[in-house]
């Protein structure tokens, strides 16, 4: 792997599988509306064929969303996506096929919506760190733009994954619903990477693993949580004063450096409390802790439960309602 391929030292940290649940075939008028999603689910849709206006009710935010658009929402908001007429909407049906997903139609003939819906499940406690450290929306372009805004390869192979999608919903094939699982687990991966190659990159980590100056901190820490970064070691990477490297990380982040290293410290000891054979003590020093009583210090502090106690309910299978991040 790369030194500075920021987001696969990411992914290594964080698990996130997919899955395709409904492909919507409308035509307008049409309405579709989602509620709050659970803690570990981002939701996505992929605009195949014609156009959706995107709503946010709790930011008050609309975005225009054309064919070849992916959307996720890494807080899994409530929304809605409508075609914009602000009319009745054509009642829908539903039938499920053999591959599991379910496809949604309405009999308009008007303007067509060809539209895909999933979700991205995220492996506690990495859903706090997801919506901690990404926007509450992220918008990609599966289509070649680069001679209108300059972005490079992701777009096109956001095209060529979507066109895969498209075709394996569109059939009924043997092994077609593991082959759409799979394709949206890429699908994640490719839209957070097209995004962060964006000229308009997002707010939060997005916006910071594009920015040519303060990446190779970002990049450092995800490559090596464990060692002991001071914020001069950051500050020289980028090359900036030690004041400058503070602000224009607090400005793009909202939060400092060393509050991303604690996080993604306390997210590979979470890992790693998995694992039965392996003491506290030694994943304590692992993840850059000389001192036990810090570590559980910092470590309660984060996920509002001990080690001991989240092991064992790591063990269980998170069976419980204590198992949630205290807040940041």
């Amino acid at each position: 792997m790369s030194e500075v391929d920021w987001l696969s030292h990411l992914l290594q940290i964080v698990s996130v599988t997919g899955q395709l649940e409904v492909r919507c075939s409308y035509g307008a008028p049409w309405r579709v509306a989602w509620p709050r999603a659970a803690a570990n689910e981002i939701p996505y849709h992929v605009i195949v064929k014609g156009r959706a206006i995107f709503e946010h009710p709790e930011t008050k935010s609309t975005k225009e969303l054309c064919a070849g658009d992916i959307i996720l929402l890494p807080h899994g908001a409530p929304h809605m996506l409508h075609d914009g007429s602000g009319e009745t909407p054509i009642a829908t049906r539903q039938h499920r096929g053999t591959a599991g997903w379910m496809l949604s139609e309405n009999d308009s003939h008007d303007e067509q919506l060809d539209l895909l819906c999933g979700r991205f499940f995220i492996a506690p406690p990495h859903d706090r760190l997801i919506r901690t450290y990404l926007p509450t929306d992220v918008v990609a372009r599966a289509i070649d733009r680069r001679e209108v805004d300059g972005e490079g390869s992701a777009t096109d192979q956001l095209a060529s994954l979507v066109g895969l999608m498209r075709m394996e919903a569109a059939g009924d094939l043997v092994g077609g619903r593991a082959v759409l699982n799979a394709l949206s687990s890429v699908l994640f991966t490719l839209v957070l990477r097209a995004a962060s190659e964006s000229k308009k990159a997002p707010e939060g980590l997005l916006a910071l693993a594009g920015h040519p100056r303060l990446a190779p901190a970002v990049t450092a820490m995800l490559a090596d949580p464990a060692k002991p970064w001071k914020l001069p070691d950051l500050a020289d990477l980028c090359g900036m004063s030690r004041a400058t490297f503070m602000r224009r990380f607090q400005d793009r982040l909202g939060c400092s450096a060393l509050d991303l290293l604690t996080d993604l410290r306390m997210s590979l000891a979470a890992n790693d409390l998995k694992k039965p054979a392996v003491s506290t003590e030694a994943i304590a020093e692992t993840v850059g802790y000389q001192s036990v009583s810090a570590f559980r210090r910092v470590f309660t502090e984060k996920m509002g439960m001990t080690p001991g106690e989240w092991r064992r309910l790591a063990q269980t299978g998170g069976k419980s309602e204590g198992w949630c991040w205290a807040k940041a």
